[in-house]
């Protein structure tokens, strides 16, 4: 599909792709930290992981927009 984006989509989709990256590591570090913390709040750690995980959907998505279509 990357034949119908322009070299300016697809550079903002890259740079996209590092931020959510980055939010994903960086929520996958916190969540574990907070998991050990028994102090914490089990509500904010079940949104932190639904976060997470729209990240990596929105991160699966831009991927498959860089992906050009193969006919098999």
């Amino acid at each position: 599909m990357s034949a119908s984006l322009s070299e300016e989509e697809i550079r903002q989709i890259k740079m996209r792709i590092v931020e959510l990256e980055l939010e994903h590591r960086d929520l996958n570090q916190l969540i574990d930290q907070l998991v050990h913390d028994p102090s914490f709040e089990e509500l904010h750690i079940k949104r932190l992981k639904k976060r997470k995980l729209q990240v990596k959907d929105e991160l699966t998505s831009l991927e498959d927009k860089l992906i050009p279509d193969i006919l098999a």
